[in-house]
């Protein structure tokens, strides 16, 4: 059963997968949100955790950063452990002005400079999406709390340092933040008959960066999208 990247049995993963970039967030939450918690996978020190959310199985395993390091996690998680659905917990910068720091945002859809999709030979260009149900499930689980958020696209670039500088140039068509992974989870689920869902805490912004957080707070403080992520668990 295991892969080039996930050293696990069948079974060791919950249909709902939780998955951080960082690895130490993967750790944070299973320590701090599952009851019974135990390791499934750690192959190149990507730490994956099965264990149990009020009473629901579920999992968290750490993506790494970038389109190929998510795509290979999630291809595998979906089409050889069972998995039906990942939903994405991490950070990302925003263009909106009415979005600061620890605000939510609920990628609707993903566009992307990346040629993720490339490999799928489409004549024209594919929209990657989220589904559909776990963002309402997303959005009515921010409003039972108050949380504020954003229901919207994001950039999943394939640069952090951009010598363009174009994330504004996105925003200009409504894109609220910019991210690393969520399109090409969004192809994957699509081609594979499963359902994700990105939901990003905005960790720093391109109009208020005087809001900016630290590596620590981005690992250990933004709880409340792991709440949520953890509460529309299926």
């Amino acid at each position: 059963m295991a892969t080039p990247h996930i050293n696990s049995k069948e079974g060791d993963f919950a249909k709902t997968v939780l998955m951080p970039g960082d690895p130490l967030r993967a750790k944070f939450i299973a320590e701090n949100f599952l009851e019974n918690a135990v390791l499934v996978n750690n192959v190149r020190g990507v730490n994956g955790y099965t264990g149990y959310y009020k009473g629901k199985r579920v999992s968290v395993m750490a993506s790494g950063m970038g389109q190929p390091s998510i795509g290979i996690y999630s291809y595998e998680l979906y089409k050889f452990f069972g998995v039906e659905n990942i939903i994405r917990v991490g950070s990302c910068g925003s263009f909106h002005k009415d979005l600061h720091v620890r605000d939510i945002i609920i990628a609707m859809g993903a566009c992307t400079n990346g040629n993720y999709a490339s490999q799928y030979r489409l004549p024209g260009t594919f929209s990657p999406i989220a589904d559909y149900d776990l963002t309402q499930k997303a959005v009515n689980a921010c409003k039972e709390r108050g949380v504020k958020y954003m229901v919207g696209n994001i950039l999943s670039s394939d640069t952090f340092y951009d010598d363009a500088n174009s994330g504004m140039e996105w925003a200009k068509m409504g894109v609220l933040g910019v991210e690393m992974e969520s399109a090409a989870l969004y192809c994957n689920a699509a081609r594979l008959g499963k359902k994700a869902l990105c939901i990003c805490t905005v960790s720093d912004s391109f109009l208020y960066p005087e809001e900016n957080t630290t590596a620590e707070e981005r690992q250990n403080s933004f709880t409340t999208m792991m709440e949520i992520a953890l509460e529309i668990a299926e």
